[in-house]
């Protein structure tokens, strides 16, 4: 099986130097834009958790993109097609193996903090402390 250097939801592919930032002390994945400047601010962070508006599932914010990368494609089979540019946060499902790609205006913050169920959470998180998830200090394999 060839090694994974895309997300399959937003078609992010790893930048050859691999570039990183960091923000609210959590590695987050950073991707070139393609000209324009995003409108809005992320509201959540990695290690945040939140409630799908909508469809009501409790998840964890695992990255963030400042816009939509998924392909035209992907937007347009959605139920629902959310401003594209506006932060769009990578999520890690509770109680199932599911990830989401979900729009800002899409999620709210969780009001009953609990932690989180979901088979890849010890690949980017170490502990849970209160209300958000601490990450880990293993770097992401872009590669896989």
């Amino acid at each position: 099986m060839p090694a994974r250097s895309e997300c399959r939801d937003c078609g992010w592919r790893a930048d050859p130097r691999r570039r990183r930032a960091r923000q609210n002390g959590a590695v987050i994945m950073v991707k070139r834009t393609r000209g324009g400047s995003p409108e809005g601010q992320p509201r959540f962070a990695p290690g945040d958790l939140v409630r799908h508006r909508r469809y009501g599932y409790r998840g964890l914010v695992v990255a963030f993109d400042l816009t939509c990368y998924a392909s035209e494609d992907w937007y347009r089979s959605n139920n629902t097609q959310p401003e594209r540019n506006q932060p769009w946060y990578h999520v890690l499902v509770h109680g199932s193996h599911q990830t989401t790609y979900a729009a800002q205006d899409s999620l709210l913050e969780e009001p009953q903090p609990a932690p989180v169920d979901h088979p890849l959470l010890e690949a980017f998180f170490s502990s849970f402390e209160g209300s958000r998830y601490v990450r880990n200090d293993r770097l992401w394999d872009l590669s896989q």
